[in-house]
This record gives C-alpha cells, structure tokens and sequence, in this order.
C-alpha cells in the first residue's frame, strides 16, 4: 500500500473522527473544501492543504461510519449536546489499554459552513502521544463537478481517490478501523 493511500485514509478517518459514533446532522449533497489542521502532523507530509470531498448521502454516511462492520468501538461515555449553530460532543473510549478522552465542538451548519475544535487526550499516551487536537473548517463549494462523482476526494499532490471504493480494500478497511478505536 503505497504513502498516499494510506495518508488519505487516515486524513478520511480524522475527518469521520470528528464526533465519532455521534449523529451528525448530514451535510448538504455537493463539493466540499475541508482544511484541517492537527497537532502532531509532519510538515511536508503529502496531501496538506484544503481537500475537497464530492458527497451524497450515502458517501457522508460511510464517511462517519468508518468503522469496519461488526466492529463497536468501547466506548462507554459518549454524550451529545445539540444546541442552536452549535454542537458539544464528550467521549471516552478505550482500545488497547489506553482510553482516549475526545472534546469536540463543532459550530455552524452542514448546509454551507462548519468548524470543529477537538481534543483528544491519551492516558497512557498512546504511540507516545498524550494528547491530539484537530481544526476542521469545511465549506460547501457547490454541486460536484463534471466527471466527479460521490465519495471522490481530491488532495493536493496526490490526485483524485473514491473513498467508496477504497473502502472495499480489506487492508483500507482495517487502517481506518485502527484509526477510528485510536480516538
């Protein structure tokens, strides 16, 4: 599996992991810009820099469910808090011995615009990490663009990839589920 893929399907499970196992209202069908910033990311690692995601509903459904089927995330804490332009989220979840404690608030709609501000906190650290946070500022650009179609994402330097059928990948499958407990 070459360093590409493998970046896109863990930059794809950052940005499901926003409210992880929580029920996001679903964004609006079309081209999407996302730009996420993370502590602990390489500089000059490929595919920095706003992607764009093309989307319906069943393309944004497999983006925030990343887990692989059958398995459940332990995670005994999980508590949404709607409100108006607003959503809090708090989780605690366990995988391998260490518990991963995730704070996210997400602002705006999924119609135009939203923010995410997360954190997550490792105890013990995992992989030598004690904590994670991640920025997401996505806006919707307008409908997909001709030759484009759902579940396409395109990054910088790395080209155009369909997450749909990447996600058939056994090998895709089984990072993004690693990344997902990881949260």
């Amino acid at each position: 599996m070459n360093t590409s893929r493998i970046a896109l399907c863990l930059l794809a499970a950052s940005i499901a992991s926003t409210a992880g196992a929580a029920d996001l209202p679903k964004r609006k069908s079309g081209l999407w810009e996302i730009r996420t910033q993370m502590s602990g990311m390489p500089a000059g690692m490929p595919g920095q820099g706003p992607i764009q995601m093309c989307i319906d509903q069943n393309s944004d459904n497999m983006t925030q469910d990343s887990s692989a089927p059958g398995e459940k995330p332990d995670c005994p804490v999980m508590q949404v808090k709607p409100g108006v332009g607003k959503m809090t989220i708090h989780s605690v979840c366990r995988h391998n011995g260490t518990t991963a404690t995730t704070d996210a608030e997400i602002t705006g709609d999924f119609n135009r615009s939203y923010r995410s501000d997360m954190i997550t906190r490792f105890s013990p650290p995992q992989d030598g990490m004690k904590e994670m946070k991640m920025v997401q500022e996505a806006r919707w650009l307008g409908p997909c663009q001709a030759g484009q179609k759902a579940g396409d994402i395109i990054m910088p330097g790395m080209g155009k990839y369909n997450m749909q059928e990447m996600m058939k990948d056994p090998q895709m499958r089984e990072l993004m589920k690693r990344q997902q407990q990881a949260r």
